[in-house]
């Protein structure tokens, strides 16, 4: 079969390399139909993390299953998937308490489309082999087109946990997100939105992702990233850098909630703990644990509530995928 590699920072090609095959009758063999890319891998393209090539790229994508083992019960062949970037087994205790993203029967940070926690292929690739087929495949809802939920997988998720659950806590909270140069920064507005936030404003990021977040119906806060705004009960830090985290942690109201989605992969300016401790703020950061949070996703979508397709800036023809990527460092999805 064919995957496509990383090779160095600017350099993807279609590479050989073996067919997966089933290794236990509770796994699944998925061929990608459509696949995202997802914020990180514009910075692995560029050079600016230190993942170091090669490497079977894609970790975002609907899939259709090909081949099952005799003990999964929850896919069938032909049917279309939404698969998590992640590798869990569902049945640790991690993955029943919903922390899927640090199951124990995988190495740590175990994915696919990066060489860390072991090698498991990446999405752009004819053929996919998911170890846990049971626990981590999610049927995609009828309606919902492929390339629609292809980011389904990691950013949208990832997305949704900055404000889905502490707006189900808090109905109606105001909302501020400090955006960047990506996605997730789009998506976080657009899903507080649809959540129905009050209001839900949108500081820093490109002017592109601004405009679009508006189209969402956020609202612009001129003037990059001040010192402190409103404050909002909900913050999102999705910037990227060290003046958004500042102002998203400054902008939360006592007993508010922070959440950053940024890697920060050098040392960051000192953070106002001293105010974050007078306010009792509670700040959270890491990686998503996509799993469990694809269904909540999934739904919005199907009930027409939120349609990330906007979001996406291209649409890319399969054959098309290394040279499009390495010339286009935005939202793009790529599909057969």
């Amino acid at each position: 079969m064919r995957e496509l590699t990383f090779v160095e920072p600017g350099r993807l090609e279609w590479r050989e390399a073996e067919d997966p095959t089933l290794e236990g009758d509770g796994q699944a063999l998925v061929r990608p139909l459509s696949v995202a890319t997802c914020d990180l891998d514009a910075l692995v393209i560029s050079g600016r993390t230190p993942y170091e090539g090669p490497f079977a790229f894609g970790h975002e994508c609907i899939a259709e299953v090909v081949e099952i083992g005799d003990a999964v019960s929850g896919a069938a062949p032909g049917d279309l998937v939404s698969v998590p970037f992640q590798i869990s087994c569902g049945e640790c205790g991690a993955c029943r308490e919903g922390r899927t993203g640090n199951c124990t029967e995988t190495p740590p940070i175990a994915m696919y489309g990066l060489p860390i926690g072991g090698h498991w292929g990446g999405f752009l690739s004819d053929l996919v082999r998911v170890p846990y087929a049971d626990a981590m495949l999610v049927p995609l809802p009828e309606g919902v087109e492929p390339a629609a939920a292809a980011s389904v997988s990691d950013n949208i998720v990832d997305a949704w946990r900055t404000v889905g659950p502490m707006l189900a806590e808090r109905p109606g909270a105001p909302v501020l997100i400090c955006g960047g140069a990506g996605s997730i920064d789009v998506y976080a507005a657009a899903i507080a939105v649809a959540l129905g936030a009050e209001r839900v404003d949108f500081a820093g990021g490109r002017d592109d992702a601004a405009e679009l977040a508006g189209r969402f119906g956020a609202e612009r806060v001129e003037g990059g990233f001040p010192e402190r705004l409103g404050p909002y009960p909900i913050t999102v830090d999705a910037s990227g850098h060290h003046e958004g985290l500042a102002c998203a942690l400054r902008s939360t109201t006592p007993d508010g909630i922070c959440t950053s989605v940024g890697i920060y992969f050098e040392p960051t300016t000192p953070v106002p703990l001293l105010e974050m401790y007078t306010k009792g703020i509670t700040f959270l950061t890491g990686r998503v644990h996509a799993r469990p949070a694809i269904p909540e996703v999934l739904g919005l979508i199907a009930d027409r509530r939120f349609d990330p397709r906007p979001v996406t800036r291209a649409e890319v023809d399969w054959e098309d995928a290394p040279q499009a990527l390495a010339e286009r460092l935005e939202k793009l999805v790529i599909s057969r």
